[in-house]
């Protein structure tokens, strides 16, 4: 009989009590929102009430509920012995030493050679920011703004200084987003206070938007990435069914919310426009409003009366708002082919409980590194490696790569680099295959 069931029989709750000695089938059971236990370094925490003050979200736990989360643990905490500090309060018992460090059919060869090439990639330093770097970024943004609006405002409103106005607002956008994803993943400073002045500062002031929601959304697509149900990424609320899977689950369902043979065509008139100026606008006021997160709104307010102060005088406040409307437009079709060139076109699937280099390089693939796809996607075409090492500062991601790759061919599992052109024409590919795979169900099951 498993450890709870020890518990049991000296008449203890089966909620788990500090010093206990319990089974991965005993931390199996513990996976509801109302009962959620982990294990981290062998050791057996209940995060039921402290997953509400998470400061990753209390999703991401959720989503560990009953299973191992060692790897997702190092790969988020940069200071482990600090965090563990405040962890020793949840803490109910351990694993019993019969039991073996991973849970399920993970593969503790790999887990072992991943945890390695890390430890590795901490003593070359790999994971040290420098700061540098990100300044000269944050100060090509600023000057692109800075020049859109001298343009206008000394030369005119003809429709071509608009239009180039708008291309170059829409990229200082795109590339703050990549700039304020760094700040959202990593300490840049030193002092853990001044890298969330900036990233509110890069998020709220330079794109009008919400550092929270921005972190709770994307640790969760970190944490699982391409997992039906769990990667907020994924979830098209049914306007797209992605992967093998759930194409066929909703053809066999008679579900037809979409005309989903013909995804990969809608697909440019629903999601590169719409995603940001769109869904991700309302859901970011909503996310403010409905969590409270006060400090988020006075940022994101800035942005609008920075913006508006710069440009009704010089356009109207129609016009202003059609230019910024008009810049949101570009920028989310930017920011949807980048990011979803890495992952909508790989595996998408059910909950596996797979471990973390596995279910990293399963959901995520890389495009060929140049200066301009370096620039252009802020990095993100090392998608494999900043999976893999969401703290590692981006300027380090070519250098870890061979690494990856390395242990990737020893354990015989795939490592994808495509050319940014297929990347991009994949979407397109794997929509229609999705599409193509929803009809015969539909039709014929």
């Amino acid at each position: 009989m498993g450890g709870g069931g020890q518990q049991k029989e000296e008449g203890k709750s089966d909620s788990g009590k500090a010093g206990g000695v319990y089974t991965w089938e005993d931390v199996k059971t513990h996976s509801t929102k109302t009962d959620q236990w982990v294990v981290i370094n062998r050791k057996v925490y209940n995060v039921t009430e402290w997953a509400k003050r998470h400061p990753g979200g209390f999703r991401v736990l959720y989503h560990y509920a009953g299973e191992d989360a060692t790897e997702a643990f190092s790969a988020f905490h940069p200071d482990q012995k600090l965090v563990q500090k405040y962890m020793k309060v949840v803490q109910i018992g351990e694993l019993a030493a019969s039991e073996p460090s991973q849970d399920q059919d993970k593969n503790a060869a790999v887990m072992k050679d991943f945890q390695d090439l890390r430890v590795k990639a901490e003593n070359q330093g790999l994971f040290r920011a420098q700061p540098l770097f990100f300044f000269l970024h944050l100060s090509h943004i600023i000057l692109l703004e800075v020049l859109a609006w001298m343009m206008v405002w000394y030369w005119g409103t003809n429709w071509i200084l608009t239009l180039l106005c708008s291309v170059m607002l829409a990229t200082a956008q795109s590339q703050a987003g990549w700039l304020q994803h760094d700040f959202g993943h990593l300490s840049v400073f030193k002092k853990s206070r001044w890298n969330h002045l900036v990233h509110h500062f890069v998020i709220g002031h330079l794109k009008g938007a919400s550092a929270n929601w921005w972190n709770h959304r994307h640790f969760q697509h970190h944490a699982k990435p391409n997992v039906v149900l769990k990667d907020p990424d994924i979830n098209m609320l049914n306007l797209f069914v992605l992967g093998e899977k759930q194409p066929v689950e909703f053809g066999i369902k008679k579900i037809k919310n979409m005309p989903y043979n013909h995804q990969h065509k809608y697909f440019f008139l629903v999601a590169p426009p719409l995603l940001i100026p769109v869904f991700f606008h309302i859901q970011i006021i909503q996310t403010m409003l409905n969590r409270r997160y006060w400090v988020d709104l006075a940022w994101f307010l800035t942005f609008y009366i920075r913006y508006f102060v710069c440009y009704v005088p010089v356009y109207g406040v129609i016009g202003a708002t059609a230019l910024l409307f008009f810049v949101r437009f570009m920028e989310s079709h930017w920011f949807v082919w980048v990011t979803q060139m890495n992952h909508l076109p790989k595996e998408i699937d059910y909950e596996r409980r797979q471990d973390w280099l596995n279910m990293q390089l399963e959901s995520t693939c890389n495009v060929e590194q140049s200066f301009f796809n370096d620039w252009f996607t802020g990095h993100l075409n090392f998608q494999i490696e900043h999976h893999l090492f969401p703290m590692m500062p981006r300027h380090n991601y070519h250098l870890v790569a061979p690494q990856v790759e390395a242990l990737c061919k020893k354990h015989g599992i795939p490592y994808q680099t495509k050319t940014l052109y297929q990347a991009m024409a994949d979407i397109v590919t794997s929509l229609k295959s999705s599409g193509e795979l929803w009809l015969d169900a539909y039709l014929h099951k």
